[in-house]
C-alpha cells in the first residue's frame, strides 16, 4: 500500500508538472492559449459553496492533479481496458483517459457545475486543454508502468502486460 500511494503521488507529481508547464508556459510560448485550471478550481468552488477561500483553488487543482486522476486511471480506467481489451497498448488506455478528464473538466465541470459555455465555447483554450489532458494522462500512465502499478477488476484473469 505504501509503495501504491507512493506511485500515485509520484505520477501525479509529474503530471502535473507536464500539464502545467505545457498549458500555462508552452502554449502560450508558441502562440496558442494559456491554460487557467486554477481559476476553473475557483470558479467550480464558487459555484458550490458560494465562495472560494484563498488558496483553496490552488489547492483543489492540485489535489486533483496529485491524486484524484491518477488514482482515476489506477483504479478505473486501466483495470477496465485490461478485462476488456487486454492486448491494448497502456499508452492508448491513456490517451482515451486524457480525453476523457478533458470532457470532465471542460463539460462537467465547466459546464455543468460553474456554468461556462460547453468545453468553454470550443475556443483556443479548450484545444489546448484538450492535449493538456492528453499529456497529463501520458505521463501519469508511464510513471504507474514503470513502477509496475497495475489493478486487475478482480476474478478476471489478465495477462500481466498489455
Amino acid at each position: 500500500m505504501k509503495r501504491t500511494a507512493l506511485s500515485i503521488l509520484t505520477a501525479g507529481a509529474f503530471a502535473t508538472i507536464a500539464f502545467d508547464s505545457f498549458g500555462q508556459a508552452l502554449s502560450p510560448l508558441f502562440g496558442y492559449a494559456k491554460l487557467a485550471p486554477v481559476g476553473l478550481a475557483g470558479a467550480t468552488l464558487k459555484s458550490v459553496f458560494g465562495s472560494a477561500p484563498s488558496g483553496a483553488a490552488y489547492l483543489l487543482h492540485t489535489l486533483t492533479g496529485l491524486v484524484f486522476y491518477v488514482v482515476g486511471y489506477l483504479a478505473i480506467a486501466r483495470p477496465i481496458q485490461r478485462a476488456v481489451l487486454p492486448q491494448l497498448h497502456w499508452g492508448i488506455t491513456a490517451a482515451v483517459y486524457g480525453v476523457a478528464l478533458w470532457a470532465f473538466a471542460l463539460y462537467g465541470m465547466a459546464h455543468l457545475v460553474a456554468g461556462m459555455k460547453p468545453f468553454l465555447g470550443f475556443t483556443g483554450i479548450t484545444w489546448v486543454a484538450l492535449w493538456g489532458h492528453i499529456v497529463y494522462a501520458l505521463v501519469a500512465a508511464a510513471v504507474l508502468e514503470l513502477r509496475g502499478e497495475v489493478f486487475d477488476i478482480p476474478g478476471k484473469r489478465v495477462p500481466a502486460h498489455g
